[in-house]
């Protein structure tokens, strides 16, 4: 198994390499086709990657996955599984793309929001639609309830 190369992005700009030896991978049953070889081969592949362990992130790479990735995580072990194909060199291949997918999005710094002021036409539509409609809660009154 060769290293898995993420590539380079907001927050990796020259991107990572976890080296092979920090990956776990592990074959199963996968359910779905296979017609009569479905039992007998491990098609579905469990790919892990200790997260605090790694020697692939730095201290505020590390930090910002684990915050990231919290709610997917047993631990600090990441785990992506894949069993769409019925080839397991085609479902490692799908893990490992799965995988860098995470690890990229998840070392991405957050985009920080910068308020903007609304425009003259956005308040004098929002002010023109809040008149029509008081005008039309107006025409409902009863008359001469003034």
């Amino acid at each position: 198994m060769d290293d898995l190369l993420v590539t380079p992005g907001p927050g990796a700009p020259r991107g990572l390499r976890v080296p092979a030896a920090e990956l776990d991978e592990q074959f199963s049953h996968a359910s779905g086709p296979g017609g009569q070889g479905v039992n007998t081969t491990d098609s579905r592949v469990q790919l892990s990657l200790d997260l605090a362990t790694t020697t692939a992130l730095d201290e505020v790479q590390r930090a910002r996955i684990l915050s990231r990735l919290s709610a997917k995580l047993a631990g600090t072990v990441l785990t992506v599984t894949a069993s769409e194909q019925r080839s397991q060199r085609q479902n490692r291949r799908a893990a490992r793309e799965r995988l860098a997918a995470l690890l990229r999005e998840a070392v991405a710094p957050p985009v920080v929001r910068r308020a903007t002021r609304p425009t003259k036409g956005s308040k004098r539509r929002r002010l023109e639609a809040k008149r029509q409609r008081a005008d039309l809660k107006r025409t409902r009154r009863r008359p001469g309830g003034e």
